[in-house]
Parts: C-alpha cells; sequence; structure tokens
C-alpha cells in the first residue's frame, strides 16, 4: 500500500488551488481536479511530504497547514493507497507551471461540481463541515465505481 498526501490550498478569498490532471498519459486521476500532493519518499513523514510535493508541484512554500483526515483507497484496479489529507490557509510565493496538469484557483461554491472522484466528495463535504480529524476508508470496483465508505469505522451513506 503506497503513501500519500493530498492538500487543499485556500486563498482566503474564497477559491481553492485544485489541479485539472490532464497532462499524463496511465493516470488514474486522468481528467480529474484534485488538491495537490503525491507519493512519500523514504523515510518522510505525512508533513514532510506535504511541504515537498506542494513546492515541487505548485511552487508555493506552506506556512499554515492543518492535518485533517486519513482517507485508505481500496481499489479493485489501482494499488490500494493510505492518503494523509491537509488543508492549508497560508503560503508564500507564486503559482508555477505543473507537469502534471493544470493548476487554477477556483471559487469554492464550484469545486463540488467540477469531475473528481466519487469518494472525494465525501471527504472535501467532510473538510467544509469542518469535521475534525477523520479516518474515510473507500473502496472502489473493477469499473472504478464507489461501492463502500466507512467513516471512523462506521458505514456511511453517500449517495
Amino acid at each position: 500500500m503506497k503513501n500519500t498526501t493530498l492538500c487543499y490550498i485556500h486563498d482566503g478569498q474564497g477559491r481553492t488551488l485544485l489541479l485539472h490532471r490532464i497532462k499524463k498519459n496511465q493516470d488514474l486521476n486522468h481528467d480529474k481536479w484534485i488538491g495537490v500532493g503525491g507519493k512519500f519518499e523514504e523515510n518522510e513523514s505525512p508533513e514532510e511530504c506535504l511541504i515537498r510535493e506542494v513546492l515541487e508541484e505548485t511552487g508555493l512554500t506552506l506556512t499554515d497547514y492543518h492535518y485533517r483526515g486519513v482517507v485508505t483507497f481500496v481499489s479493485a484496479v489501482w494499488e490500494n493507497e493510505l492518503m494523509h489529507l491537509f488543508t492549508a490557509h497560508g503560503f508564500e510565493g507564486t503559482v508555477k507551471e505543473c507537469d502534471e496538469g493544470a493548476l487554477e484557483w477556483i471559487d469554492d461554491e464550484v469545486v463540488p461540481t467540477l469531475p473528481t472522484w466519487e469518494g472525494d466528495r465525501i471527504f472535501l463535504e467532510l473538510l467544509e463541515q469542518d469535521i475534525p480529524f477523520f479516518s474515510l476508508k473507500l473502496e472502489y470496483d473493477a469499473e472504478e465505481t464507489l461501492i463502500s465508505a466507512i467513516l471512523n469505522g462506521q458505514p456511511l451513506r453517500w449517495k
């Protein structure tokens, strides 16, 4: 199981920085809108991975961020993943071009309408509700359809 980070960066003006994954072939997130982050390097903590990945992908240095939860992805198609989820409200620098897709500041009310994974909508809602630290397990079948969601050990109804 791989370990990753994902961060939703807010600009304080009602916008979130999202990555439209359109540049890589064989990308499990192809054409989806997601936060920024990536895979752990050896011996990295979640926070170290977060800071490095955000800087590499965006050019921004985070100055105020919060560890919000852990999401376990189980997939019949892709490698299983343990994702460490963060939000950030402080940063320095200027957004640069990303080799994984197009970075764009999106109005917060538009974010839920963009193409993404079905399970992402669940944790985005939990973030919006300011739910304290949570554990979410999302299971996808071979057609990449969400078949199970478990929040803090309890089955969740999401549809």
